[in-house]
């Protein structure tokens, strides 16, 4: 190596990602042992020879592509970008074979495996950011952009806080016998009731003093005489400020926390003595007691400074969604009861649901209205009148608190989404029977809803049918799968990430319909594939993990990508609304860095292996 080569070379490494993370003598230590080489336009670098000499690749001017071994293209590169991954540690599934092909004059610097061995050993922080493993890589650039260590009380999962332990009785005993389980099995304030293996209710030693003691009740009466039902319970990995708004709503000073029918401790209201205090659980509370729609509206400044706090203070992106769509769930819900009271009482039994990030809870500052009403069998044409006023004034007042209506109008106030349960069925199975691009428009909507306000059977009754028609067809997943690879991630992309023109004549990034979309769809196959009843994206790829059908490390690789992502979209709308500036999805090219470029194209990259797997799995179908 020419010595006067070095100082350029320190300066241009020195600036990249992740060798910025090292001393100035390393640096120099690396340039010195660093070579040079140039390649012409077509001239190749083939992977894979186990008997040669392997380099981490720097792009020091130029641009290269990798292409698989069977011609599908890996990426595309530009000035700054790094490959070679692959062989910095033995993967048995690493792409070998690969090649990378110069598309223009390129020149490049080689860094030696053997070099980068050391310095992974030396720099654990250069070790995850270089690492073969992409989701190793994506981690390390949220560990080291956005940390996490100061989330607050309320941020955290409740399995972190609760403490307690609850009675588990049966249904059949007696009132005097829960209170004596109560009071000897474990000294608890609450006992679950169960009954064939199933909770089906609680009772607290508050409930045995007012109902039991005060009333005189005969304690040789069965529990059922006195338990309250349905039991109000939380799971261990929700947040502790849903627990929170829980008790609030309903008054109660305890949660039993149970995983389906397991019931795993007790949450009580001294464990959450607040050293931090976390603003979403007040303007919770304000849209609990808020009288006016007017009102709610005025709310909404508070709705976007929550949002901005929680981007700016590194919350993990998994949260901010969770905690936006439980500020959601209060205003649709204060909504209904305003409704209920201006209208009258609904005239039969229905449930609101709510689609997209709403349902998935993954709510962030674009999420729109995708709702339905699910009405009993036997409702008349004077009920489906009383419930398009109702559904009128929830969805024009959502809109007037910052949730758009829906472009596509998939919303409660169309009369086509406001049905009874066996016309839904029959909708279902026509979507599913009939997978043509309009039917997959429509069936791509809601196959995944949750259940908001009014009677959560009928929505649990719809989604069982659901997985069944899915179940006994086997063209619908296949159908599904080629709809979602449509659109592939921007692989052929590099420098300015130039792809297609907004409303504004530029070029910009849709992180949407390009990559956060293409994850989520990928999620709902394999949730769909498996019978997953939850609508998380999170959830959906655990779920199919659990039942083999995903393995776990392309389940790490593709959440991490997907958290990664969320995040950087998260910090361009906290950016807009900085400026003042209207949010959205398309990511202009001068705001996008050489780091998150590099990122970006790991994300890809995963995508694209992703859609690639699913075609082959469920073709068969």
């Amino acid at each position: 190596m020419d010595e006067s080569l070095i100082p350029n070379i320190v300066d241009f490494i020195g600036q990249i990602d992740p060798f910025d993370q090292l001393p100035a003598p390393v640096l120099k230590d690396v340039a010195s042992c660093t070579s040079i080489t140039y390649l012409g336009r077509g001239e190749q670098i083939e992977f894979g020879d186990d008997n040669t000499e392997k380099y981490l690749y720097i792009i020091r001017t130029g641009s290269m592509e990798q292409r698989r071994p069977d011609g599908v293209l890996r990426s595309k590169m530009g000035e700054e970008d790094l490959f070679g991954f692959t062989f910095l540690e033995p993967l048995k599934n690493a792409l070998d074979g690969y090649k990378a092909t110069a598309i223009e004059n390129t020149l490049l610097y080689k860094v030696p495996h053997s070099k980068l061995l050391k310095l992974t050993k030396q720099y654990p922080q250069f070790s995850e950011s270089i690492s073969a493993g992409a989701q190793l890589r994506l981690r390390s650039a949220l560990n080291v952009v956005w940390s996490n260590k100061e989330k607050g009380l309320f941020l955290k999962k409740v399995s972190e806080v609760a403490r307690g332990q609850a009675a588990v009785v049966d249904i059949d005993m007696s009132i005097q016998d829960v209170a004596k389980e109560m009071r000897n099995a474990c000294r608890s304030s609450t006992a679950i009731i169960k009954q064939d293996g199933k909770i089906v209710g609680l009772i607290t030693d508050r409930d045995m003093t007012k109902r039991v003691i005060a009333d005189g009740m005969d304690i040789s009466l069965p529990i059922k005489a006195v338990m309250t039902t349905p039991a109000i319970t939380i799971d261990p990995d929700d947040l502790i400020l849903k627990a929170a708004s829980l008790m609030m709503q309903y008054n109660i000073r305890s949660l039993p926390v149970v995983r389906g029918n397991d019931v795993l401790g007790l949450l009580t209201s001294s464990h959450l003595v607040q050293k931090h205090r976390m603003q979403a659980i007040f303007l919770i509370e304000k849209i609990k007691y808020t009288d006016t729609p007017e009102g709610l509206a005025e709310l909404t400044s508070e709705r976007q400074a929550i949002f901005e706090a929680l981007v700016e203070g590194r919350v993990d992106s998994e949260i901010i969604g969770q905690v936006m769509a439980m500020i959601m769930d209060g205003y649709n819900r204060r909504l209904l009861q305003m409704a209920e009271e201006q209208f009258g009482a609904p005239p039969c039994d229905y449930n609101w649901i709510v689609a997209g990030s709403h349902a998935r809870n993954e709510v962030h500052m674009l999420s729109d209205q995708d709702s339905a009403i699910i009405l009993q069998e036997g409702a008349t044409e004077a009920d489906k009148a009383y419930f398009q006023q109702l559904s009128e004034f929830v969805t024009h007042h959502m809109d007037a608190c910052g949730y758009p209506n829906c472009t596509g109008h998939y919303m409660a106030s169309n009369p086509k989404w406001c049905q009874t349960l066996s016309v839904w069925k029959e909708c279902y199975r026509k979507w599913v029977t009939n997978p043509q691009y309009g039917m997959l428009m429509n069936v791509s909507v809601f196959l995944e809803v949750r259940s908001l306000h009014g009677n959560a059977e009928l929505s649990e009754s719809l989604q069982n049918h659901l997985h069944s028609l899915i179940n006994e067809d086997n063209q619908f997943l296949p159908s599904l799968v080629n709809d979602a690879v449509r659109t592939q991630p921007p692989l052929g992309i590099f420098n300015k990430l130039v792809l297609e023109k907004s409303g504004n004549n530029t070029r910009v990034l849709n992180i949407k319909k390009y990559a956060l979309t293409l994850i989520v769809d990928l999620a709902r196959i394999y949730g769909l594939a498996v019978g997953c009843s939850k609508t998380g994206t999170r959830e959906r790829f655990e779920f199919a993990v659990e039942q083999k059908l995903l393995n776990e490390d392309d389940f790490k690789d593709v959440i991490e990508a997907f958290y990664f992502l969320t995040q950087l979209r998260f910090n361009h709308q906290l950016s807009a609304l900085r400026q003042g500036l209207q949010p959205n999805n398309h990511m202009e090219p001068s705001a996008i860095s050489s780091f998150e470029r590099k990122h970006l194209k790991d994300a890809f990259r995963i995508i694209s292996n992703m859609q690639e797997a699913a075609k082959l799995r469920f073709s068969s179908k």
